[in-house]
């Protein structure tokens, strides 16, 4: 499965962006996606996940309230509508997908497949 990332720009703070992630294929090892972002210097952190029909949604604290997980499994999409953009928020966006137990959805080493990246860039 590959995935392809896109979505990313440059905004203002206070901004919105939707960032997309089509999956290349639909497979039995990929029914979760979610999206990770990294921060230059920083880990690679979780923002959001997705379960397979969308019933189920976990978000990061910091952006809870603004950020939106969706999908769309006729086209194998998931996307992330980020909303009230803070400077913080500036980092390269990961999607993923994988089959982590519903506790471990915030934890990048469960899953399998990873798109390039997609940047994000938030001005003050």
């Amino acid at each position: 499965v590959q995935l392809q990332a896109s979505g990313g720009g440059v905004v203002q703070a206070g901004g919105s962006l939707r960032l997309s992630c089509e999956a290349s294929e639909s497979s039995s090892d990929s029914t979760i996606m979610g999206w990770f972002r990294q921060a230059p210097g920083k880990e690679r952190v979780f923002v959001a996940a997705i379960s397979r029909r969308g019933g189920s949604t976990q978000y990061a604290n910091s952006v809870k309230g603004r950020f939106d997980i969706s999908r769309d499994r006729a086209k194998n999409a998931v996307y992330l509508q980020m909303n009230t953009l803070k400077p913080e928020d500036t980092a390269v966006y990961y999607c993923a997908a994988g089959v982590p137990v519903l506790s471990a959805w915030s934890q990048a080493g469960v899953y399998r497949y990873w798109g390039q990246g997609t940047r994000v860039t938030v001005s003050s």
